[in-house]
């Protein structure tokens, strides 16, 4: 593999590189405007670079093992531009189709008002912030992740966030199957999730003022809170160890609590219940219930109907 590049750099003046930067690597460096860079590993172990209105187009990685960057209106048109990068801010920014696996291995990324077109983006990133951000092809992005903060962040695509932990997330607008798989430690506040199969063996998760669109949902999960949702989920909630509910209202929910161990307390009817393994659950009214002796034991299960 050679690390030879072809590297346009119209406009170039000094700057103070960021804090935390020592020995050789303190120097200072430039700013690269309006550049288009070519090559393979274009810029790589950058340092202290600011980068404006620059095209990262042909060319492998980059900016592989970049630190203390930040990118202002620049776009990547090919794969993995940053792998194993640490302090990286970027801005008004976009990621085309082909600049998928584009964040990975790395250390305190924030991308702000910026596009990502590619799939498969932000794996094992540890202190990663999205705000205001479009993932428009979302799959199997945001894969074993820790310390995430997302902020209002738009994402369509299967699979997203598999295996993340310590994750805030707020204004969450999500379309795809599968999210949040082996999830750990969780909070996401008004949000609108149509997902199937969403916190499938998660554990910690806590959900509050959001919607919630798909069948399946929680299953093989521990310690799964919602406060104020509306859900609808065909079987949903079911297999779950500590399930609590507060205020929320199952619109469309037919054989919830299978195998649950719960805490319910909901506005409203539920359609059907089948076979919680135990615990309360408070309603308005359910239409269908199922407690069926040769599978559980009914006397586990107190049922209120308001």
């Amino acid at each position: 593999m050679t690390d030879m590049a072809s590297v346009q750099h119209p406009t170039t003046a000094a700057i103070t590189p960021p804090t935390g930067i020592t020995g050789s690597d303190a120097a200072p460096d430039s700013i690269v405007e309006r550049a288009r860079l070519i090559g393979e590993r274009a810029e790589f172990h950058a340092r202290g670079r600011r980068y404006v209105d620059s095209i990262f187009a042909d060319g492998e990685s980059p900016l592989k093992h970049a630190s203390g960057v930040t990118l202002d209106g620049c776009s990547f048109q090919w794969k993995y531009p940053l792998w194993y990068a640490s302090d990286v801010t970027a801005r008004d920014c976009v990621w085309f189709d082909m600049a998928r696996a584009g964040v990975w291995y790395a250390d305190r990324v924030t991308v702000e008002d910026s596009t990502v077109e590619a799939p498969k983006n932000f794996r094992r990133v540890r202190g990663l912030t999205l705000r205001n951000v479009d993932l428009t092809h979302a799959e199997e992005t945001l894969w074993h992740c820790s310390d995430v903060t997302l902020d209002d962040v738009v994402a369509r695509g299967d699979y997203l966030a598999m295996g993340v932990e310590h994750v805030e997330a707020s204004n969450l607008r999500l379309a795809g199957n599968y999210p949040f798989d082996g999830a750990r430690d969780v909070t996401i506040r008004d949000s609108k999730l149509i997902a199937k199969d969403a916190f499938w063996n998660a554990e910690n998760v806590t959900v509050e003022r959001s919607y919630i669109s798909g069948e399946y949902l929680g299953w093989n999960s521990r310690n799964l809170t919602f406060v104020d949702c509306t859900i609808e989920s065909l079987q949903g909630l079911c297999y779950i160890d500590n399930l609590v509910m507060r205020n929320c209202r199952l619109v469309n929910t037919t054989l919830a609590f299978e195998y649950s161990t719960v805490d319910v307390d909901l506005t409203g009817a539920i359609d059907s219940v089948l076979n919680p393994a135990g615990g309360v659950i408070r309603a308005d009214a359910i239409g269908e219930l199922t407690l069926d002796p040769d599978r559980i034991d009914p006397s586990r299960t107190t049922i209120v109907i308001r």
